[in-house]
């Protein structure tokens, strides 16, 4: 039984934080106010362990981590002129006269701002709680708050705005606000709108903390999508068919075994749609689906039946999606997350500026990829097809339908994975492209012809690795480290055995603990082959050196390595390239006035890049470059580090000149790993810009440089590996 002074543990959920769980819990001081304490979950890379980082409410930004806030998307939202110009202007046609307004997920305060300021509350002199007007602003992530609070104060607004720490199922009126609200203001909308908790959070808004008959901003969203061919689409969820093709033998999805491994099924993957443009094939015009009405109570769930026209033959390789935001009543003011193909209707017009259509890429919200269960869906010009959409609180998705079939469509709880191991798109891509297959069986069969009884290690989460191995040498043992897929991806083994042609009595489990502890012994057996991808499962975010956990889990292991161990890969590039990127620094640049309101003072805590203090960095960011809009290589490849996995984890420096090979804006640094396979032949498995399946780390410059191909045109740069928390230092002479 909990104290009176001490509340039970409160989960939150960070608006846009870095993926990691957090706890909050309140205390009552000794004056009798309530104070936040939050429990931050960091993770260390290179080991896999967990700490908590606690961050209280009333002390200053150091107990903040900046890496929490720097690697969200905060800074990309506030970037987007497009998004906020529309809600300023749907905000000022809303907020006519006094009134209590409330802001849920306010994030800087920004929207706040807006109402206070339409309301005219920062013209006089006055508090939150004046009876003439006010604007509640909540917010759950305390991270965020403590930042919200600097913003406030930097614009005289911190006395006209009340502050409240907690998720907003978690106010109550009379004590947290004042009263019900007149109008709602929120932006909780993830790439496929509900993600982020759009739906409950509406209902519980309406039951307990508006007023009867809201005006709402946004007013409505809809949802669009559009049926396409493309190769690569189809490349990310038909693992079953691409094996199919293959000769190899291996087989990870085994037949009438389906569900034991893929993408995760009536999910909907954001992505940069534009980027495939030249790809996509379209199989139909887009249409729509479903309307979400943020003034009105919205329903946990509805289905309707769509009847799309094709306009062209094809196979159905994914629905591509989009949603239409209405901000105002009147339906003057829209935002839209449409792909640059679609046009749309005359009297549907966003608030256009005076950039460039292409200024709009943004990475907080993207297009969303939804991928049919059936394989092999092939369409007529002119055909009917039938799809069956439906939504649940948090996601929406699909089911295709003939016209003579008539079935129950079964409803897919989005909180249920029925595969046994859900990979990421690109992983599921990457394990089906008969290249990187063979490359990696290549390195294996001839590793294990230098073993006469090997005992194999695979020291990351790689399946692919366990069954080759089991496999290819039916003398060999293999012992699976699993750290992230644990007794699942032993299970998972277990399913597949008989398919691949081994037994699992082959398959040692043994925790690293004690794997360690056994194996001191002098007459134990040593690993003579220890093998990664490296993959981690669940670490899709990770910076590219990040997978060097491999190295750290082999330095650990060093103890009972045999002398002649074989290590797959057997060395690490650290390669990188200068790179003309003009959209993604224009969604990470330094911020000063955002409609109106001075957001300097977030560009450090934020990771920004452009006019920082000289003391400041702009972090390393994981993305996938080809998605990131305009882009250009400027220089050569130059390989400023190399990891020598034959030995134990160390330090590493090195120095490169960068000679520029084109013309042009250089924003920044794009840095990756290129993995040596095996020695003797030097085979490599590149993960650079070209590369879809891989995020490579950007480093955006704190001013773009204009630089010139030549000869003598080249700048340098040197690194840092520092093996004690797994970062990478870099500098340059620009």
């Amino acid at each position: 039984m909990l104290s009176g002074i001490l509340k039970p543990l409160i989960f939150t959920f960070p608006r846009r934080p870095a993926a990691a769980a957090a706890t909050t819990v309140r205390t009552m001081s000794s004056s009798g106010e309530s104070t936040q304490r939050m429990f931050q979950l960091k993770t260390d890379p290179l080991t896999g362990k967990s700490e908590w980082v606690v961050i209280e409410e009333d002390e200053e930004e150091k107990t903040t981590p900046k890496a929490l806030l720097a690697t969200t998307s905060y800074l990309d939202m506030l970037n987007d002129t497009r998004r906020n110009r529309a809600y300023r202007h749907a905000i000022d046609n809303a907020v006519t006269k006094p009134c209590h307004v409330l802001d849920i997920g306010a994030g800087t305060g920004l929207l706040s701002m807006m109402a206070a300021r339409a309301m005219g509350l920062t013209d006089r002199k006055g508090d939150s709680s004046c009876s003439n007007g006010k604007v509640t602003a909540c917010e759950s992530y305390l991270p965020m708050v403590k930042l919200m609070r600097k913003v406030l104060r930097s614009n005289g607004m911190d006395g006209k705005i009340r502050l409240v720490n907690k998720r907003s199922d978690e106010l109550e009126v009379g004590s947290d606000i004042h009263s019900r609200a007149d109008i709602l203001i929120s932006e909780i909308l993830d790439s496929e709108l509900l993600g982020e908790g759009l739906i409950p959070t509406l209902q519980h808004a309406h039951d307990n903390l508006l007023v009867e008959n809201p005006l709402t901003v946004p007013y409505r969203a809809t949802t669009y999508g559009q049926l396409v061919e493309c190769t690569y689409l189809r490349d990310m969820h038909d693992l079953v068919n691409r094996e199919a093709e293959l000769s190899d033998g291996i087989r990870l999805v085994p037949s009438g075994m389906a569900g034991v491994l893929g993408v995760k099924k009536q999910q909907q993957f954001a992505m940069h749609c534009d980027a495939l443009k030249e790809e996509i094939k379209l199989l139909s015009e887009p249409f729509k689906v479903f309307d979400f009405d943020f003034w009105k109570r919205p329903d946990s769930s509805r289905e309707t039946e769509l009847h799309i026209k094709t306009t062209n033959d094809g196979t159905v390789h994914a629905i591509i999606s989009w949603w239409l935001l209405q901000l105002d009543s009147e339906g003057t003011i829209f935002y839209s997350t449409e792909p640059n193909w679609i046009r749309r209707p005359d009297d549907v017009r966003e608030l256009q500026s005076s950039s460039d259509s292409s200024d709009n890429w943004c990475d907080h919200w993207k297009q969303s990829v939804w991928f049919p269960q059936s394989l092999d869906l092939h369409v007529l010009k002119d055909e009917e097809v039938h799809l069956h959409a439906f939504h649940t609180e948090t996601s929406i998705s699909y089911d295709f339908k003939t016209l003579n079939e008539k079935r129950q469509v079964a409803h897919v709880d989005a909180c249920t994975d029925d595969f046994q191991i859900a990979l990421s798109p690109e992983r599921n891509a990457l394990y089906g492209d008969s290249s990187w297959r063979r490359l990696m069986l290549n390195a294996i069969e001839k590793a294990l012809r230098q073993r006469i009884d090997p005992l194999c290690l695979v020291a990351d989460d790689s399946i692919f690795l366990a069954i080759a191995i089991a496999r290819l040498s039916k003398s060999s043992n293999v012992i699976p480290l699993f750290p992230g897929l644990g007794k699942k991806g032993l299970q998972y083994l277990h399913k597949v055995c008989a398919a691949n042609s081994f037994t699992m009595d082959r398959i040692e489990t043994i925790s690293k603990k004690d794997l360690l502890s056994t194996m001191q012994d002098s007459h134990q057996r040593k690993i003579n082959l220890l093998v990664a991808e490296p993959f981690y499962y669940g670490n899709d975010n990770a910076l590219p050196w990040q997978n060097l956990r491999f190295w750290k889990e082999r330095s650990l292991m060093d103890s009972i390595l045999s002398k002649d161990v074989l290590i797959i890969p057997c060395k690490g590039l650290l390669k990188v390239c200068a790179m003309y990127l003009p959209n993604l620094w224009r969604s990470r640049c330094c911020l000063k006035e955002v409609e109106g309101f001075d957001h300097s003072i977030v560009n450090t805590t934020l990771g920004a890049c452009g006019d920082l203090p000289l003391t400041e960095e702009s972090p390393f960011l994981p993305f996938y470059v080809w998605q990131c809009g305009e882009t250009k290589i400027l220089s050569e490849t130059a390989t400023v580090l190399e990891f020598d996995f034959s030995k134990p984890m160390s330090s590493c420096s090195g120095k490169t000149p960068i000679r520029f090979r084109e013309s042009g804006m250089c924003h920044g640094f794009v840095l990756w790993i290129d993995w040596v396979i095996e020695a003797e032949d030097n085979p490599v498995l590149s993960t650079g810009p070209d590369n879809r399946n891989w995020k490579q780390a950007v480093k955006l410059l704190k001013k773009p440089v204009e630089v010139k191909e030549g000869e003598f045109s080249s700048t340098e740069i040197e690194a840092l590996f520092d093996p004690s928390n797994g970062e990478v230092i870099l500098q340059h002479a620009f």
